[in-house]
């Protein structure tokens, strides 16, 4: 006589789908409190940067003389003040922590490995986190550089020396500002997803992304050509390039060549994010 014997029944639910990852990996993104007032401190610093350099054209502006009123006017330099280096700076170091943050942090929580173990396909989860940051990023930096550009606007038409958004060169002053966001992001991110550890990470970035092009020299050819390669560069190339009278480089380069410094750090970044978490352990 022989005995059936059941077999172990499992019951695997359905896999999950990468819209689910998208919408967990949103709701992440805004289960911390801390993450909208990370945001707003970051808009309100930038902002008040180019307001503030506004508003000092406006204040001593009877103090220049004629011909240097001519001369900001005629060279729109009205769109310096849109988004200054100092506001640049802020942008991508506080984006480039937030990326950075938006990984360490759960490893440091444990609650990457919680991730991974429901979905194994760390790929999808990554790619998720990835297109989440991207899409958040890029409306902040819009919304951004849109704010700045209308406060620095309404604060120099009092002296008749702002811009418009149909003159020359402001898109490209604005979008090179607004992208400036998503890439520092997501070089934070590699950089997070590699170090695995926050503070380690945010050093990490504020050497690539901002002392290297302030150490590298443009006046020497190879040193150039690296400064080149780099995002604070690129966003520099293309708003300066937006002036009626670019300032003068020893070493030139073209607008197309930052815009793809911006697609390349971006790209290259994604890829780094996905593929460095596949076979490392949690």
């Amino acid at each position: 006589m022989t005995t059936a014997t059941a077999a172990p029944m499992t019951h695997d639910g359905p896999r999950a789908r990468f819209t689910d990852l998208i919408a967990a990996e949103w709701l992440k993104t805004w289960s911390l409190r801390s993450t909208p007032w990370l945001y707003a401190l970051a808009a309100l610093a930038v902002v008040a940067f180019n307001a503030g350099t506004a508003y000092d054209h406006y204040k001593y502006w009877y103090q220049y003389d004629k011909g240097s009123q001519e001369f900001f006017v005629t060279h729109r330099l009205a769109l310096v003040d849109a988004f200054t280096d100092n506001s640049a700076l802020v942008l991508v170091l506080a984006l480039a922590a937030i990326g950075a943050v938006s990984v360490t942090g759960e490893y440091g929580t444990g609650l990457i490995r919680t991730t991974f173990t429901a979905v194994p396909a760390r790929r999808s989860v990554m790619g998720a986190k990835v297109l989440v940051l991207t899409a958040v990023t890029t409306a902040f930096g819009v919304l951004v550089a849109a704010a700045s550009f209308a406060s620095t606007r309404a604060i120099l038409s009092g002296r008749g020396a702002s811009v418009s958004l149909g003159d020359p060169g402001t898109l490209q002053v604005l979008a090179a500002s607004a992208l400036l966001a998503p890439v520092a992001a997501l070089a934070g991110l590699a950089l997070g997803t590699v170090i695995r550890h926050t503070g380690t990470s945010v050093v990490a970035c504020v050497v690539v992304l901002l002392l290297l092009p302030m150490v590298l020299s443009d006046r020497r050819h190879p040193t150039a050509v690296l400064r080149h390669t780099l995002p604070f560069s690129a966003w520099d190339r293309l708003a300066g390039g937006a002036l009626p009278q670019p300032p003068a480089e020893l070493y030139p380069w073209s607008e197309a060549g930052a815009w793809s410094v911006y697609a390349l750090w971006a790209l290259v970044a994604a890829a780094v994010a996905v593929c460095a978490v596949h076979r490392r352990d949690q």
